[in-house]
């Protein structure tokens, strides 16, 4: 298979990697570059993931992209629509002409003296895999965090035993019939609050079961701004839109942070509002940490609570004492019968795209690595890694990114320099820190995999859009960088 050379390569057709394509061929047109996309199709994770009733969980006028802004009322979409929006999107723009589907990265190599990257990338042709090198002078990586072939280990005592079915919404099969079937979600995270009003409108009951409770707010799934589109014109009244839910969500994150305890009030009593008699907020709903210290979920339209008060839905805050042929006996002593148990137990965290990254043949270990300005590794030049927010949404902190990027290939350019590497100065002493400002099991779990961030100067992490966009644009980027 003949080898490929280009200027930029993209990994990931998701929503970061389509994002990245369309700043670097609108910012630098005369680069050439391409995007490697494991899977047969765009998307990403919405591709993925094909469980009942997947869907954002923010708003999709700021997960949407800038440069093609989403135009529905619906504010929260399913992920089909989602994936419609970004193949159309990517059509629109040309960028879908740029995508090799089928090629895997499996790993990287840096040339100091070529200055340029070396890919290994393995192409799945029919029953055939064939190896394909590609050279480039940048990597980007919009491949997220999260592992699409191994999902989180938990250990679930008995589980073995079941002689139900056991499903895990990351492989769930399409062709499962939970009618009439009682159903037994373990989770709390959005993943089990979005399948428990989804699954109650078919099976005989859905209990979730969870070890601790989440915070979960009920949101208008469509904007009720339309008296901005029906005064203004679209490209207008879209960006205004746009606009708002941004400052609406950094307000809200900020009040959360600053005022915890009223936060949690005010959350609380919403929360005993839409809660039927039988089912109370203590413990089912009181976390044991504040507001946005974890990410909190949002229910459409309040079809999460809908569920507990019209339907079958159920909440069991316990914790797994063993797992039975007919169902789960609970620490608490509660025997839970059920036909299909679902480990919605969370994400495994993986950087780009488990792909071996090496430096002149020493292969490098992220997680010993700063981050620069949550955007490029420290030791690893002409690359960037297009992650998202924990606590806005994700689209917002990888545009950021790829500004940030583009901004310092243009001073490269412009200093007729081949390379830029982060590098932390002998004695400089940093804390290392978590890139992410959440503290959520799967956050914990992935500390083994990610970079550090630190505690002073360019290796702060990333923190909310206003503020990164605007470094991205006019900040120092010449601080923790070196130019060859």
């Amino acid at each position: 298979m003949n080898d490929i050379s280009v200027d930029v390569v993209i990994i990931g057709a998701g929503v970061s990697g389509i994002n990245a394509a369309h700043r670097i061929q609108t910012q630098f047109p005369n680069f050439s570059y391409i995007i490697l996309e494991a899977r047969d199709q765009i998307g990403g994770t919405w591709d993925l993931f094909k469980y009942p009733g997947i869907r954002s969980d923010s708003d999709l006028y700021t997960f949407g992209f800038p440069w093609q802004l989403w135009s529905s009322e619906k504010a929260i979409a399913d992920g089909p629509a989602i994936k419609k929006y970004m193949i159309e999107s990517a059509k629109q723009f040309g960028i879908d002409s740029k995508i090799l589907f089928g090629h895997r990265l499996i790993s990287a190599d840096w040339s100091s003296k070529d200055k340029a990257w070396s890919l290994d990338v393995h192409v799945q042709g029919g029953k055939v895999m064939e190896h394909r090198t590609v050279r480039a002078g940048f990597v980007l990586y919009g491949s997220g965090y999260y592992d699409y072939e191994v999902p989180l280990k938990t250990i679930i005592p008995g589980l073995e035993r079941f002689k139900g079915a056991v499903i895990h919404p990351q492989f769930w099969p399409e062709d499962l019939d939970y009618t009439n079937k009682r159903v037994i979600i373990i989770g709390s995270g959005a993943t089990a609050v979005t399948l428990l009003p989804v699954l109650s409108e078919k099976a005989a009951s859905v209990t979730m079961l969870q070890r601790s409770p989440t915070y979960i707010l009920s949101a208008l799934a469509r904007d009720r701004g339309s008296w901005i589109r029906n005064l203004l014109p679209s490209f207008i009244a879209h960006r205004l839109v746009r606009w708002k839910f941004m400052w609406l969500m950094f307000f809200y994150f900020q009040f959360c942070r600053a005022f915890p305890a009223l936060a949690t009030r005010q959350i609380k009593a919403a929360t005993e509002k839409e809660l039927p008699d039988h089912i109370r907020q203590d413990p089912n709903f009181k976390p044991a940490y504040n507001p946005w210290e974890q990410r909190l979920c949002v229910c459409p339209d309040g079809d999460f609570y809908r569920a507990l008060r019209e339907k079958n839905g159920d909440v069991v805050t316990d914790t797994v004492d063993s797992v039975v042929e007919t169902g789960i006996r609970t620490t608490g002593g509660k025997h839970l019968v059920a036909d299909i148990i679902i480990t919605a137990t969370g994400l495994k965290m993986r950087i780009a795209g488990g792909a071996q990254i090496s430096v002149d043949g020493t292969v490098l270990r992220l997680s010993d690595k700063f981050i620069w300005k949550g955007t490029m590794v420290q030791d690893i030049p002409n690359t960037a890694f297009l992650l998202g927010y924990t606590n806005a949404s994700w689209t917002l902190g990888a545009e950021a990114s790829i500004q940030l990027m583009c901004r310092v290939m243009r001073a490269m350019i412009k200093q007729g320099a081949l390379a830029i590497c982060p590098r932390v100065q002998p004695g400089a002493e940093l804390n290392p820190r978590s890139m992410m400002n959440l503290s959520s099991t799967y956050i914990k779990a992935g500390g083994s995999v990610l970079p550090k961030a630190g505690d002073r100067g360019p290796w702060l992490a990333k923190s909310n859009y206003f503020r990164d966009v605007w470094n991205a644009k006019f900040g120092d980027v010449k601080d923790g960088l070196e130019y060859s």
